[in-house]
């Protein structure tokens, strides 16, 4: 007969004693939530002299995230704002290619980084700025990516900025979950979707994300909206239509604006100019224009 289970042993008074292993798991769980909080207190120190952080997130990815997020840094600079682009999509860090920034090299040293400055009021920090060519894969493993993410937000001097815009991976997993932990006091995430549902399905879920993570939504831009056909001028809603008004509606969100599915965005980027510096008359440029002017009614 098997002999039954004795209860652990008790101090004076009942208590009972922890083994050396539960000790030392304890001893270690407290030396990592202590480490957690200085880097915490690290990255908020870096970033303190940034008025307004925001970030940009989508569901999944091939919604014009990083477009989006390039195109509002880049109208705020044109305006005469200080404003840092921090492009986290460590996957596919696309923004040095919309900047025309693929061969730049950020200054400084580990501690101390140096983005790469584009013009007078535009400063770009970028994954891409440290692999060895546009064509190398990313084939990091958790910490690695943790680890960067960690020195890019706590190691780069931006000094003082009116707005910090942060475009992150797509999707609500380690690396979006890491940044959000890392900036809880974000002034809100812009969330990027298209008119179609399989794309408002997944921002509903980024949604979530964000109030589990209790960041403040600050609004939904839909992009890739209705084309105007530059010929006979007719709209056509080649995406489907009512997906930004959708989830405005039902989550009570702020619907900040409508990009227009214009060719001449994809055009800019592959050159690596702004579309809201190449075509600032133009009717997308306004919208881009339009969705920033709703970001500011709600800052106060």
């Amino acid at each position: 007969m098997s002999a039954l289970p004795t209860k652990p042993a008790s101090a004076p008074g009942g208590m009972p004693v922890q083994t050396p292993q539960q000790q030392m798991q304890q001893a270690l769980q407290a030396a990592k939530m202590q480490e957690a909080m200085k880097l915490r207190m690290a990255i908020a120190e870096n970033l303190r002299h940034i008025k307004r952080k925001y970030i940009v997130m989508s569901g999944k990815g091939g919604v014009g995230k990083s477009t989006v997020a390039v195109n509002l840094a880049a109208a705020l600079a044109k305006e005469g704002k200080k404003v840092g682009l921090l492009d986290l999509d460590l996957t596919n860090p696309n923004v040095p290619l919309m900047l025309n920034l693929e061969d730049a090299k950020p200054g400084g040293q580990a501690d101390q980084i140096i983005p790469v400055a584009l013009g007078d009021n535009l400063l770009v920090m970028s994954t891409e700025f440290f692999l060895k060519g546009r064509d190398a894969p990313i084939i990091w493993r958790g910490p690695i990516k943790m680890n960067m993410i960690q020195q890019l937000l706590g190691n780069v001097a931006w000094g003082e900025l009116d707005y910090l815009i942060i475009d992150l991976p797509p999707g609500t997993s380690d690396e979006p979950l890491t940044i959000a932990q890392m900036l809880r006091d974000a002034d809100g995430v812009i969330l990027v979707t298209t008119p179609q549902k399989v794309s408002v399905l997944d921002v509903q879920k980024s949604i979530g994300f964000a109030r589990t993570m209790h960041l403040k939504v600050a609004g939904v831009i839909e992009n890739m909206g209705a084309f105007a056909c530059p010929h006979c001028h007719k709209t056509t809603d080649i995406f489907g239509k009512g997906g930004g008004d959708e989830l405005s509606s039902e989550y009570g969100v702020p619907l900040l604006g409508k990009i227009p599915l214009d060719p001449a965005v994809v055009q800019a980027g592959e050159k690596g100019i702004p579309f809201v510096w190449r075509y600032p008359e133009s009717a997308t440029a306004e919208a881009f224009r339009a969705a920033i002017a709703e970001i500011r009614k709600k800052e106060g």
